[in-house]
């Protein structure tokens, strides 16, 4: 049975010395029985008391590492249901599966992956990992394709193959690379401890108390690093396995379903294919295998994971500064945003869309909205005035002139008494940027 925080708190050292990041050793001890927090983190801890705390110091859902040390990839220690609870800390990885059958294909496949790339909101989303299915049925086919891409990319690999002697070459292969390696689900306990031994991150598939006793001898054969998996079944047969097994780990405790799991999102039709990542990279997936590799049906399962492994609690925010784009001159706009991504983004992208060379200021709103922030009092006169002067804009631009947005045009009068500044109402709309920068502009 998982310790208390009070069975917790009375091995602690009881100084609250605040080093672990929390005001008292009390609130440091909930966080470690919650799974939130390791022990570790408590310097002063002591070997005898930390000994007495194994099973609190392990967190319900255990930590991953996959990948080439360039490249690795963190999955797993999730310790929420529920996204608005806290959030969710390891997005999952995407991996877009390949045939190890044929030369040419895989090297185009390589090729493709690479220029896979989406900009969004200030990031650039991309798979992580490729999946190499070994279809030859030859053990060194499948070592050297696995090495071709592992040389060519860099990136983690999945391997799949029922022979296990076909994954234990490519693991050697990959030797330091920690590639994933999914056997059949027949695979023995001691099948998959040597496949531990060759370097590789175990998964250990199947019905789900099939998968838990799998993980139960593993760790008894010293094996840490392992995944599980439902195998290749229907969408709700994964959605099913990726909730229950989150909720046992989470919620009841129980160690053996601790683990990040993988699922398969593959299908001739690619489209659905794409619509079942989607689901399971909201629902609790650790790594999904898909063939999904067209552009426009890889790019939403991306979107989708980048939403999700958000704060729900704290705003995305770019840097509150005056931005270029284009070749900007004395002459150009300067159009004032606040500093949320998805308002400032929104009137990039409308710009460079107009092909007129303009400054964006973003005012510091804590990331918030044009309206959010104007009905809280953060974009006001006040604000706008303080982060014109402070960003410079008066040695940057001659016509001494600012458009705002057109939501709050109430604040032009106030505003061009505390800048100074000549104030123009530009559009309501980020859409009508590019209208409003051709007819009416005059610098």
């Amino acid at each position: 049975m998982a310790l208390t925080g009070l069975d917790i708190y009375k091995n602690l050292p009881k100084e609250n010395c605040k080093e672990c990041g929390l005001p008292t050793c009390l609130a440091f001890a909930m966080k470690v029985a919650s799974g939130q927090a390791g022990l570790d983190e408590c310097p002063r801890l002591t070997d005898e008391a930390r000994a007495g705390l194994n099973e609190a110091s392990a967190p319900p859902q255990r930590l991953v590492k996959i990948g080439p040390e360039a490249a690795r990839i963190e999955l797993g220690q999730e310790t929420v249901m529920f996204r608005h609870d806290e959030k969710f800390h390891h997005p999952t990885a995407v991996a877009l599966s390949v045939s190890d059958a044929d030369e040419a294909a895989l090297k185009a496949a390589c090729e493709q992956f690479g220029q896979l790339q989406f900009p969004r909101v200030g990031d650039v989303l991309q798979a992580d990992m490729i999946a190499l299915r070994n279809d030859s049925g030859s053990a060194d086919t499948f070592a050297a394709a696995a090495k071709t891409v592992s040389d060519t990319l860099g990136v983690p690999l999945v391997l799949i193959s029922d022979d296990v002697a076909a994954l234990k070459a490519a693991a050697t292969a990959l030797s330091g690379s920690a590639p994933v390696a999914v056997p059949a689900a027949s695979a023995s306990a001691d099948e998959l401890a040597e496949l531990a031994g060759a370097g590789a991150v175990v998964c250990v598939s199947g019905e789900m108390s099939a998968v838990a006793d799998g993980v139960e001898a593993l760790s008894g054969k010293d094996v840490k690093e392992m995944m599980i998996s439902p195998g290749k079944v229907d969408t709700l047969a994964s959605l099913t396995f990726l909730t229950q097994t989150r909720r046992a780990a989470l919620m009841r405790k129980f160690r053996q379903l601790g683990c990040p799991a993988l699922v398969f999102a593959e299908s001739d039709d690619h489209v659905a294919a794409s619509l079942d990542a989607c689901g399971f990279v909201c629902k609790y997936a650790g790594i999904v295998v898909t063939n999904a590799w067209e552009p426009e049906l890889l790019a939403p399962i991306l979107t989708a994971r980048q939403n999700i492994y958000t704060d729900p609690q704290k705003p995305v925010q770019v840097e509150p500064k005056i931005y270029e784009i284009g070749e900007v001159t004395g002459s150009s706009p300067l159009l004032v945003t606040t500093n949320f991504s998805l308002s400032y983004y929104s009137v990039e992208s409308e710009v460079e869309a107009a092909r007129v060379p303009c400054r964006i200021l973003a005012v510091d709103t804590e990331g918030t909205s044009v309206l959010t922030a104007w009905a809280a009092d953060k974009f006001n006169p006040e604000t706008i005035a303080d982060a014109l002067k402070a960003s410079g804009a008066d040695g940057l631009v001659d016509h001494h002139k600012v458009i705002i947005p057109g939501h709050v045009a109430v604040l032009t009068a106030q505003l061009a008494e505390d800048s100074g500044w000549e104030v123009l109402v530009g559009p309501k709309e980020a859409s009508g940027i590019g209208p409003y920068l051709k007819n009416e502009w005059k610098g």
